[in-house]
């Protein structure tokens, strides 16, 4: 029988009574009557449950699901509703990026800073890609596996791709790869990028900025949504949203109504084309990112679209800067007293704390993580990831390679993280060639993609049309 993941009212009733616990909602009475009924817990890493619920059961958790809906939310003072921010544009003092040309180039000073900005984005881009892909084939796999299995194949601290040579056929029966990766993600059989929500939605987000610039509305994403995003590439927030959509709700009703996953991860992946189109302006980043995720998220899942945008925003700025300023930034333009705020403070502050600083000693920062967020939250909700590549980020000082392996060897959403962290510093690091061409050249400057008519486009286009957007605004 076919099973729609991430919409069966049975399945979903499980995360939400998980979300109420976690937001401080007394949802006792309501967990006892779904438990007494016959209902189970939500699948603990698949979107879906082996067997459908009976009639009956599943009409209770569509009553229930409205029930858990009308809770008093005792954190709401502290998480609000995020409002429009005001876009505070660049100063008048406020310097341009003026490198110097790199040897052998010539030309004004005008087309020496547009190469070196392109530089910057396409090694933002790739810096996503790659995070990404190296994190695809661990997907869904807990932490005990994925150490396993990069200390059975001499990976570990992890440094390089995942790979199956030479690894011991007991922990792979143990651990298996993602399944829809594994033939696209392993040192040995990468061919290009392959498709991922990861890069998905800043391809849809460029489309966006393309056809409204910054001005666009949440509206306007909906509605990008349904032209060109396949309701099979969304999963968990996303595909609730535009399910909504679909039954003729609203934003930001589309994020709200029956939508257990509207804390997780989804939106801040979506943040990338906001910061990179708004270098030095991390109020405006922040302001656009709030409109994107409020389609399908609220309180910390916008806030993780807004913290992330803001961070690139700031990385992508005129002035050199460094990692650990960029996150203090960013924390500026989400509210201070947040879940989500906490967990980056939290991060930070776990990274630090390590002693040593080096990939070995990661593997403590991450177990205090864990220790912290995995008995009660799910692997791909917003608070655990975000505190994950607030550490990855700092412990590896803003070094690529550093952050992108520490971001993927904690677990959890692996490639989301790693793509995240990818691109922030993939920004720092200033250019493709300081990614290193261990990483860079499998990809072959070739991305895969259902989205619009970027299959097959290159990371030094991509970059093109990015700064093409951002000068558009810059004239408007």
């Amino acid at each position: 029988m076919l099973r729609l993941t991430w919409l069966q009212p049975e399945d979903l009733i499980g995360h939400e009574l998980r979300q109420a616990a976690q937001d401080g909602r007394d949802a006792t009475g309501i967990a006892r009557r779904w438990v007494t009924a016959g209902g189970r817990p939500a699948p603990d890493r698949d979107g879906a449950s082996a067997r459908p619920a009976a009639p009956g059961l599943r009409a209770l958790a569509e009553e229930l699901l409205d029930e858990l809906a009308r809770l008093p939310a005792p954190l709401a003072a502290a998480e609000p509703v995020p409002g429009p921010l005001p876009a505070v544009l660049p100063g008048p003092d406020t310097p341009r990026r003026t490198r110097p040309a790199p040897r052998g180039e010539s030309g004004t000073r005008g087309a020496v800073v547009a190469r070196t900005e392109r530089d910057r984005l396409h090694a933002a881009w790739l810096g996503r890609a790659v995070g990404c892909l190296l994190g695809k084939p661990v997907e869904k796999i807990p932490l005990p596996g994925i150490r396993a299995i990069g200390r059975s194949t001499g990976n570990w601290p992890l440094r390089t791709w995942f790979t199956e040579r030479g690894l011991d056929p007991r922990i792979a029966a143990a651990h298996p790869w993602n399944r829809r990766s594994r033939p696209t993600s392993l040192a040995e059989n990468i061919d290009g990028m392959p498709e991922d929500d990861d890069l998905n939605y800043p391809l849809l987000n460029l489309l966006l900025l393309r056809r409204h610039g910054h001005g666009f509305s949440t509206e306007d994403v909906a509605r990008l949504w349904l032209e060109e995003l396949p309701a099979a590439r969304t999963f968990t927030a996303e595909r609730v949203a535009y399910r909504n959509l679909l039954a003729g709700l609203e934003p930001p009703l589309t994020a709200a109504y029956r939508n257990p996953f509207r804390e997780w991860i989804g939106a801040q992946i979506r943040a990338d084309v906001f910061g990179w189109t708004n270098p030095g302006n991390p109020a405006r980043a922040a302001e656009l990112a709030r409109r994107d995720a409020t389609l399908s998220h609220t309180a910390n899942g916008v806030y993780g679209e807004m913290f992330v945008a803001a961070a690139i925003a700031h990385a992508a700025g005129p002035t050199p800067t460094t990692v650990h300023d960029t996150l203090t930034t960013a924390l500026a333009h989400i509210p201070p007293n947040s879940r989500y705020a906490q967990a980056i403070r939290f991060g930070v502050e776990t990274a630090r704390a390590e002693p040593t600083g080096t990939p070995a000693g990661f593997d403590r920062v991450v177990d205090t993580l864990h220790a912290r967020y995995a008995p009660d939250h799910h692997w791909v909700h917003v608070l655990p990831n975000a505190a994950l590549l607030a550490a990855a980020l700092t412990h590896a000082d803003g070094n690529f390679a550093g952050a992108v392996c520490r971001a993927v060897s904690g677990g959890w959403d692996t490639d989301s993280n790693g793509a995240t962290a990818g691109s922030i510093t993939g920004l720092l690091a200033g250019g493709p060639d300081a990614l290193g061409e261990h990483w860079t050249t499998p990809l072959k400057n070739r991305l895969a993609t259902g989205i619009g008519d970027f299959d097959g486009i290159g990371f030094d286009e991509l970059a093109r049309l990015t700064l093409e957007v951002r000068e558009s605004e810059e004239r408007a």
